[in-house]
């Protein structure tokens, strides 16, 4: 059966050899572009359109028309093509799809059985689009109706796609294919030329019986088959492509809710408008076919979703136990005997996200090292079951502590190290994992002068590394200066911070991460609303994050709303004492 997608719907591809057919109410280029495992194409030499219509496993056809047939043979591929992506433009500076009807592409595999079909419906002032892209994903491929358009036109399009030289790549395009217009020859008036199409119209001339696929079973994952050099870089690439994959198929379930409410009630509108089928059973029978359209549609899409949603909690149930102790929960074995690394992870794990749709499916929300953004663990958020205020600030300062030592942990020995301010005292027993076991540089600083001994402290260290970097000369940072990346943990902000501590704290902030100082400010914001418009950018440099669920992050392909869950330790356990133990050991060693 064939699968009618909506935008951002995905479908496995259990052919290679395919035909991709291309429907439009005017004529339109069509090119294809191979790209890496973001997508990302390199030259223009990757892209096939009007000017150079084959590549390798790929051919597009040689003019722009109304009707196009690409051809794709996914195993005649690169292995470094991970993404095929199909792209229509219009001819012309003033065209837009919005002013003709919405194109349709389809998928056949190489015996014509069509296998997905997509409508580019709701575009607008667009003269460039995305219809489709083919990618790699556990040994297999799939497609994925994508349908971006570009009002900017196709030097936008490419330049998204990372292409260096967008503008004369396109240029080039609309020249191939306005050259490829002129040269083509003229329809015959007697009828299709030698080696045309047939025509199987005629009764007595049936086209021959096709085979039709056997359907074949899902793959089974496979933990660090995605793309990457290390197995390290390869778990990485797979948990985000997991997290894309589901924001896909959520996105595709809930456009296929929107566009089967969208046409029933205007079924239903159109048949109440008709003052003829109010008599009779004629209203009825309208008003139950468009309810068994919108019962079908839906459960069309369910099916689909529950199907992305198996393949991958199969995929999780695999790829979670591979993870190393950065990417970890905190519940793995992988703590149990954890030793120092000898070099930085490529990332860490800050918690997990879900969507309504799927909360039982948790994805781990891993973000590059160094930290690009300072973190603020916002303690006025409400836990559910914690409506006091000193148990809100507890426990995000737990969240906060269990960052700490999990950051500790996965450096290398003397690469990294934690300050902590905590101006009035207040988190002596979440700190006090820390302070026993002499994973900080020093005691908390408390009070007033500590805040400004601190800050003062670490703004002279960023200086010194910013002028270091910024003269080229490394090198000429003093005799005996601590090269190791600092973690400080802010407390309790705004206790103890006046305007010039509080400066210096932005300042740092600002710069702290180029120069190797990240901040992590545990705080309640209303708490600061004293300071007004001084800490509204402090509060936009930071990533926010809750230590109870919370649906405060978005995702950047559909804008969902995924609930965020802090990384905690299990409660009674003894992790973060155990891994606090091997770090104050391995130092005690390298010394």
């Amino acid at each position: 059966m064939v699968a009618e997608l909506v935008r951002g719907q995905n479908h496995p591809l259990t052919r290679t050899r395919l035909e991709i057919l291309i429907s439009a109410e005017v004529p339109v280029l069509v090119a294809a572009a191979l790209g890496d495992e973001g997508g990302r194409v390199h030259d223009g030499r990757g892209i096939a359109h009007h000017g150079a219509p084959v590549l390798p496993g790929i051919e597009v056809p040689r003019t722009a028309a109304a009707e196009h047939r690409l051809s794709a043979d996914l195993g005649e591929l690169s292995e470094a093509v991970h993404r095929v992506t199909v792209l229509l433009a219009l001819p012309g500076s003033a065209a837009r799809f919005g002013a003709i009807a919405a194109p349709r592409v389809t998928v056949t595999d190489a015996h014509g059985t069509e296998i997905v079909r997509f409508t580019l419906a709701g575009l607008d002032a667009e003269s460039a689009v995305v219809a489709l892209e083919l990618y790699r994903r556990q040994g297999g491929w799939k497609v994925r109706a994508v349908g971006q358009g570009y009002a900017e036109g196709l030097t936008a399009l490419l330049a998204d796609l990372g292409l260096p030289g967008a503008r004369e790549v396109a240029e080039a395009m609309h020249e191939a294919g306005r050259l490829g217009d002129s040269l083509a020859p003229a329809p015959s008036k007697a009828g299709p030329s030698e080696g045309g199409p047939v025509d199987y119209s005629r009764p007595e001339r049936q086209a021959p019986p096709q085979p039709q696929p056997q359907p074949q079973p899902q793959p089974q994952p496979v933990a660090g088959d995605a793309p990457g050099w290390s197995m390290e870089e390869r778990l990485y690439n797979q948990v985000w492509g997991m997290f894309e994959d589901l924001a896909r198929s959520t996105a595709a379930l809930r456009s296929a809710a929107d566009f089967a409410a969208a046409r029933l009630d205007r079924e239903l509108d159109e048949a109440l408008a008709d003052p003829r089928a109010r008599i009779g059973g004629a209203g009825d029978a309208a008003r139950n076919t468009a309810r068994a359209k919108h019962d079908e549609l839906m459960g069309r899409a369910r099916a689909a979703h529950d199907r992305d949603l198996a393949q991958l909690a199969a995929e999780a149930e695999v790829v979670e136990p591979a993870l190393p102790p950065a990417y970890a929960r905190w519940d793995s074995p992988v703590w149990h005997g954890h030793r120092m690394p000898a070099e930085v992870p490529q990332a860490v794990r800050l918690g997990d996200l879900h969507l309504p749709e799927s909360a039982s499916l948790r994805v781990p929300m891993l973000v590059r090292l160094p930290l690009e953004r300072g973190l603020w663990v916002d303690s006025g958020a409400t836990p559910a079951g914690f409506t006091d205020s000193a148990e809100r600030r507890r426990r995000a300062l737990e969240v906060a502590v269990a960052l700490a030592v999990r950051l500790l942990a996965v450096h290398p020995v003397g690469e990294f190290s934690v300050e902590v301010i905590d101006p009035a005292g207040a988190g002596a027993g979440p700190l006090g994992s820390l302070t026993r076991t002499g994973a900080l540089t020093g005691p908390p600083a408390t009070g007033a002068a500590g805040v400004t001994q601190a800050l003062e402290s670490l703004t002279r260290r960023v200086d010194l590394v910013r002028m270091a970097i910024g003269g080229g000369a490394p090198e000429a940072l003093p005799d005996g200066f601590d090269t190791a990346r600092r973690l400080l943990v802010v407390n309790d902000f705004p206790q103890g911070f006046d305007d010039r501590a509080l400066t210096r704290l932005r300042f740092l902030a600002d710069e702290g991460p180029a120069a190797g100082v990240d901040l992590l400010l545990v705080a309640d914001r209303a708490d600061a609303g004293e300071y007004g418009p001084l800490l509204d950018p402090l509060w936009r440099s930071l990533t926010r994050l809750t230590p109870s669920p919370d649906d405060h992050f978005t995702d950047p392909w559909v804008g969902h709303a995924w609930t965020f869950e802090p990384s905690l330790p299990p409660r009674g356990g003894a992790v973060l004492q155990q891994v606090l133990g091997v770090v104050a050991a391995a130092r005690i060693k390298g010394k």
